[in-house]
């Protein structure tokens, strides 16, 4: 009997992971002919049908789904195979796949940038996206570690914590609230509020610390990013609660202002996962040593820049306390 070869899968990994014929061949650099080939030979090799099409759409079989799930696992141990060789050769190589969610690229790329020069053996993939698609991703195991500000519910991970991820009210600066002290959280519930969508780690934070003092935020808009929260908040549409890192490159700002509020800054972590049942790769556990020895240093550094924020009129800086 013949077995499958290692291209076959990667080939089949691919088409099942984009349920796109067109989308594999464009990603392994192949022709649609060369692609549809090798999965009809798979198909053969199996004896059972691995995928199936019903219009454009293509879908797993229960088959597929069972070599996909083995096809992970061969990928998988042959990457940690090669990367032992080369820690045994005494030299750090081979690839990381990071996903982290959209406000932690403020300082993620500045850790990699110290990592990749300590380690130029060892490739970087970085995937950007919102906490639902990186909860999904996770739940995929499609990545090394993932850098989240909310600890998944729903998934058995290991968790470590590595950075401080304080969360800060900001106003435009001509907000009537921005000469006030100790604002209340009830008065402070009565402003419109922009925020990300549902699932955000940053809005799900604020609303369970209002639920916990029996108020809600009154949400005016939801916005799909961070800098478009601040551009509102600018123009006075409303104010924010969003993590201090996404205003720590912005000490030249005359525009926003940190809001002096009873209960803020929410103390929050960044914390850095993977799934529990997991064997970290010898690159991952590079990096999670690396994360932790430099952390703490880029925290003071890149945190400090917030005290050149714009603080209310008369009032002390709040990045200070």
């Amino acid at each position: 009997m013949k077995h499958a070869t290692f291209r076959q899968l990667k080939v089949f990994e691919s088409v099942a992971r984009n349920l796109s014929f067109t989308r594999a061949a464009e990603e392994l650099h192949l022709t649609q002919p060369t692609v549809s080939i090798q999965l009809r030979q798979l198909s053969d090799i199996v004896g059972l049908p691995l995928l199936e099409q019903v219009g454009k759409k293509v879908f797993l079989t229960e088959a597929g789904r069972e070599l996909l799930r083995v096809s992970h696992d061969i990928f998988e141990g042959m990457s940690r195979f090669e990367m032992l060789v080369s820690d045994m050769k005494g030299v750090k190589a081979g690839k990381l796949r990071l996903a982290v969610i959209t406000t932690a690229k403020y300082f993620v790329p500045r850790l990699l940038g110290p990592f990749c020069k300590r380690y130029p053996g060892i490739d970087v993939s970085l995937k950007v996206t919102n906490r639902e698609r990186v909860l999904q991703r996770m739940a995929d195991n499609q990545d090394d570690l993932y850098v989240l500000g909310q600890p998944p519910e729903h998934l058995e991970v290991e968790l470590e914590p590595f950075l401080e991820n304080p969360l800060v009210v900001v106003a435009a600066r001509s907000h009537p609230l921005a000469i006030e002290k100790s604002i209340s959280l009830s008065r402070l519930a009565e402003e419109p509020f922009l925020m990300r969508e549902p699932g955000s780690g940053t809005r799900l934070a604020t609303e369970r610390f209002f639920g916990e003092h029996g108020l809600k935020p009154k949400v005016r808009m939801e916005l799909g990013s961070n800098e478009a929260i601040k551009q509102a908040v600018a123009g006075g549409l409303g104010i924010a609660v969003l993590s201090a890192h996404t205003l720590a490159l912005e000490r030249s700002s005359e525009e926003l202002v940190f809001l002096d509020v009873e209960g803020f800054p929410i103390r929050r972590h960044w914390y850095v996962a993977y799934l529990k049942d997991k064997q970290p790769s010898v690159v991952a556990l590079a990096f999670l040593a690396f994360l932790h020895e430099e952390s703490k240093l880029l925290g003071e550094h890149y945190l400090r820049g917030i005290t050149g924020f714009p603080a209310p009129e008369g009032g002390e800086e709040k990045g200070k306390e």
